[in-house]
């Protein structure tokens, strides 16, 4: 088993920064593919990034790209999402998840955090 716990969404106005971080813990969890989604109201759950927590490869959607960056920190057993030039768009609950490989896919999820970016 494995558990996420996020935190660090809000309230914040277009161009503005936030950054989420996924307390990851758990059976072998350093051994996992951690990735974020979000999902905005009335829209089905999209990807955002992942980050392989060995090799510390990472992978981002289009819509993100340039934007969002995703780290880990090995210390704090923590994945983060650092969020620039936020856009109204990019309004949604968003959700960490751990994958023990992308064949799997990902069967951990934590609860979800709000963020809402305002015009």
């Amino acid at each position: 088993q494995v558990q996420l716990v996020e935190s660090g969404g809000g309230l914040v106005q277009a161009g503005g920064s936030l950054r989420l971080s996924c307390v990851v813990s758990g059976r072998a969890f350093n051994t996992y593919v951690v990735g974020w989604f979000r999902q905005a109201p009335g829209k089905e759950r999209v990807f955002v990034a992942r980050i392989r927590w060995i090799g510390d490869s990472k992978y981002y959607a289009d819509s993100v790209k340039g934007r969002f960056t995703i780290s880990r920190d090995n210390a704090k057993n923590t994945v983060n999402l650092q969020m620039n030039s936020l856009k109204p768009d990019d309004t949604a609950v968003y959700y960490c998840a751990a994958a023990k490989d992308m064949a799997s896919g990902y069967a951990y999820w934590g609860q979800g955090t709000q963020v809402t970016v305002s015009s």
